[in-house]
């Protein structure tokens, strides 16, 4: 029987060039994105484990921090969601599945959550 390690980052708001009408084009919109990665457990983790017997937390943000310096319009958020999981499974061939869910802050009237989640597995 395995067990799973699933790492997470979540709620980090950046701007991202993303849209499909004029008035989205040519400026960069508010998103909020969450990752999720996951990678076969280690049988323990005792207080000297190493971080290389996991992930360091901070790739997984700047998987999603790099969307919004890396200069690509993407029609659709589902292309931002996309390139970080493509991103992250070729960071670590222990990474077996990424979630990224992404949230349009802009469209948002009421404090509604509108958004996407994609999740791609390894295989």
């Amino acid at each position: 029987m395995g067990s799973e390690l699933t790492l997470w980052v979540r709620d980090v708001e950046v701007p991202v060039l993303t849209g499909i009408y004029s008035e989205e084009t040519g400026r960069p919109q508010p998103l909020r994105i969450s990752v999720e990665a996951t990678l076969d457990a280690q049988p323990a983790y005792g207080p000297d484990t190493p971080l290389a017997a996991s992930r360091n937390y901070l790739d997984l943000k700047g998987a999603i921090t790099a969307i919004s310096t890396d200069g690509v319009h993407y029609t659709l958020v589902e292309s931002v969601a996309d390139t970080i999981i493509r991103r992250l499974l070729a960071l670590d061939p222990r990474i077996s599945a990424v979630e990224v869910e992404v949230h349009k802050l802009a469209i948002s009237e009421a404090g509604e959550a509108i958004g996407i989640t994609l999740k791609r597995t390894r295989g």
